[in-house]
């Protein structure tokens, strides 16, 4: 199956005409500025630089930068960053560092605070560009914020809820969005499981690796069992509903990661993805969908039988 086969997405906009009808707005007629909370001033940033722990410019850049996204995240789990958008953000993070140095020595206050609104006018441009449909759901004229945030659940939650029987699962194991505390990579591996964990967070465990997981390479038929509980197919579901979602390269990774199983190995994930498993090629791949006692979502299992 390829992604061009999935059927027309609904319930959205499909063009940019209807959006500026809908809105009464010309989307090029001002620069949009964004109502959101992770915007700093200069003078917060500059007790940043100041962490002990901070030996060089270039570790200061990755940590301010580290920490952007984090915050990013924490208010919409949807927002991507991949590789190019991330060494962007650095770019914008050392010149702001080049220009704090003349700041700083002149400690003029007007200067701080027309140097704060620059560099959040380049993040609020650079997120834009990255991430367009924030400027729709984050518009400055909105009264607050309404965060958007996933959270790390306990690994017996997890299981139960993708209905897992521990003792059936086939290795190596990969967890795909484990979450920065990787609760389920840890629970699985204290029982002698090769488990591994990806996500976008820094995190020094040798079982984790940081990355996005449409760059990540799952190789083919490498893994036992792939796992992700409310991760990749919650971000497909909302792509594939969104005016500029990316949802032909989740379809793309989605089969990826399905032709990365081993003979009788298993993706497990929740939400379910109708829309494309009944695509899905039946002499190749087994996809059972079920309901869960307590939720309105459903989860899938789809074993690779070839």
């Amino acid at each position: 199956m390829m992604p061009s086969d999935l059927p027309k997405r609904d319930k959205v906009l499909h063009s940019e005409q209807e959006i500026t009808a809908k809105s009464g707005k010309n989307p090029k007629e001002d620069k949009e500025t964004l109502s959101l909370p992770f915007f700093e001033t200069v003078e917060s940033l500059i007790e940043k630089f100041k962490k002990p722990d901070i030996q060089s410019e270039k570790l200061l850049i990755d940590f301010l930068t580290d920490e952007a996204l984090q915050k990013f995240c924490t208010v919409n789990q949807y927002f991507s960053f991949n590789t190019k958008s991330v060494d962007e953000l650095k770019l914008i993070f050392a010149e702001l560092n080049e220009k704090m140095k003349t700041i700083n020595s002149q400690k003029n206050q007007q200067s701080l605070e027309l140097l704060t609104h620059e560099h959040n006018q380049k993040i609020n441009d650079w997120l834009l560009q990255t991430n367009a449909f924030a400027g729709k759901m984050y518009s400055s004229n909105q009264d607050a914020v309404q965060p958007v945030a996933c959270s790390e659940y306990a690994p017996d939650l997890q299981l139960e809820i993708l209905q897992i029987d521990v003792e059936k699962l086939r290795q190596p194991i990969l967890d795909v969005g484990c979450g920065k505390e990787m609760n389920l990579v840890k629970y699985l591996h204290e029982k002698d499981f090769e488990v591994y964990g990806i996500d976008r967070f820094d995190n020094e465990n040798p079982f984790y690796q940081k990355c996005d997981w449409l760059e990540y390479d799952f190789e083919t038929q490498k893994w036992g069992s792939i796992i992700s509980n409310l991760g990749f197919s919650n971000h497909f579901i909302h792509h594939n509903l969104r005016v500029d979602g990316n949802y032909r390269e989740y379809a793309r990774k989605y089969m990826e990661i399905l032709d990365s199983l081993q003979s009788g190995g298993s993706f497990y994930y929740a939400p379910d993805l109708p829309f494309i498993e009944k695509h899905l090629d039946r002499f190749k791949y087994e996809c059972i969908s079920f309901n869960i006692p307590g939720y309105k979502f459903r989860a899938s299992r789809v074993t690779r039988i070839d």
